[in-house]
């Protein structure tokens, strides 16, 4: 958080009751309705349809402006981001930990933050929360949150986090049921450590807080070739093991409750090499930014997709994936073949990088595009890029490699597409 607890105003829209009011760049907000300003969240949670009375400073004075706020209308006001509370465990399986040196430098910060959790679903241990936070979370509502859990066994959980002191998970989500704070759990699976038995005594243990915790997800641990500890990864019979688990969960709470609460991720699922369920299993979602239902919705949602009257076809598209939604992104491809005789080609890239037991696009570096994409792209007119591989906002992939680098390495002119299926179609159209 900023000092002194002010916020400052990174922008202010022209034109809006902020600019109107005097507001500026660099002013630093002190109280909204008398109210006092730590953050973000709190001028979010003060600032709702009404006159607002704003206390800021302007360099070393102080002063009061009153705007009022039409229903439907923004205030106008960006404020700079908030110190991120940091992560104080030293998990096992910890994905930064696993990081090679040089990559950007927001990538090595283990946010344990709940307000990052509250309002971009982060997942958090709860070991560094206070009574203060658990007091402000349940006055102000932050719900829901996104919890790692891993195991409900206390000893067990605590070598996995690597922090004796952690706080008893069981005893966390007991009190934020209580005061109706929504859960989404996160249980990382560690063949050796929380598989098998403990698997099925953590469901069960969370179980007892629905619904108040609403969904469940199981996903396998990664895994880099920078990794220290010598952790086993998930192998095919760990992934069925943990899939018929989960789907004895899912039978009971589906017959209970009329939905499965407990999930594995996709990943899980291709680690198995076994069908995905049913879409219409997956609910709403819950925890699609983790990986689950999020190849089964793209499958789904690829089958209703809508050509324009007329694609390219004199046009010659290329574009590439992780080797785990290859199979995927090929068969919709060949759809797009089929039905508009379009030429398009879609090649895997291995992951040199981080090692080839990861294989997820969100986790391809530049670099490594470059080298898969060096002696196929000749015959090409335009490469198109997911966007999950670039930097939210920016155009640049983890190890800092750009478009335009790669367009200078390939020769190739590059489009971003959003990673929906109709997306992708509307990407070709346009060009």
């Amino acid at each position: 958080m900023h000092s002194n607890n002010r916020l400052e105003i990174e922008s202010v829209d022209a034109g809006s009751p902020a600019a109107k009011a005097g507001l500026r760049k660099g002013d630093k907000l002190i109280s909204v309705n008398s109210s006092p300003l730590r953050d973000v969240i709190d001028f979010m949670f003060n600032t709702g349809p009404e006159e607002l009375e704003i206390e800021f400073m302007r360099n070393t004075d102080k002063f009061n402006t009153l705007i009022n706020v039409e229903y439907g209308t923004e205030l106008g006001i960006t404020v700079k981001p908030f110190r991120v509370k940091t992560c104080r465990n030293n998990c096992i399986f910890c994905f930064v930990r696993q990081l090679p040196k040089g990559l950007r430098k927001s990538l090595y910060i283990k946010d344990e933050d709940y307000r990052l959790s509250f309002l971009y679903g982060n997942y958090m241990t709860l070991s560094n929360i206070s009574s203060e936070d658990r007091k402000r979370i349940v006055e102000q509502r932050l719900s829901p949150l996104y919890i790692s859990v891993h195991s409900t066994n206390r000893s067990l959980r605590n070598k996995m986090l690597g922090n004796p002191k952690a706080q008893d998970i069981v005893k966390e989500l007991k009190f934020f049921s209580s005061h109706k704070i929504r859960m989404h759990i996160q249980i990382v699976l560690c063949p050796g450590y929380n598989d098998g038995k403990e698997l099925q005594d953590t469901i069960k243990d969370i179980y007892k807080f629905y619904p108040y915790v609403s969904s469940v997800a199981v996903v396998p641990v990664g895994l880099t070739r920078h990794r220290k500890l010598q952790l086993q990864p998930v192998t095919k019979g760990d992934a069925l093991a943990a899939i018929k688990t989960i789907e004895s969960f899912q039978k009971r709470f589906q017959k209970k409750h009329g939905e499965p609460i407990v999930y594995c991720s996709d990943e899980m699922y291709i680690k198995a090499e076994k069908t995905f369920p049913p879409l219409k299993e997956y609910g709403v979602f819950s925890q699609i930014e983790n990986g689950v239902g999020m190849v089964p919705l793209f499958m789904n949602q690829a089958r209703k997709v809508r050509f324009p009257k007329a694609l390219s076809k004199k046009k010659n598209f290329l574009t590439f994936t992780g080797f785990s939604f290859f199979p995927y992104l090929k068969k919709f491809v060949g759809h797009i073949r089929e039905q508009q005789d379009v030429n398009i080609t879609v090649i895997p890239v291995e992951n040199d990088f981080f090692g080839h037991s990861v294989t997820v696009a969100g986790l391809l570096t530049g670099r490594d595009v470059i080298k898969s994409l060096h002696d196929n792209a000749d015959s090409y007119d335009l490469l198109i890029v997911p966007d999950v591989v670039l930097k939210e906002g920016d155009n640049v992939f983890l190890d800092d490699v750009s478009l335009a680098d790669i367009e200078e390495a390939t020769g190739l002119k590059t489009a971003v597409t959003d990673g929906t299926p109709q997306g992708f179609i509307d990407t070709i159209s346009e060009f």
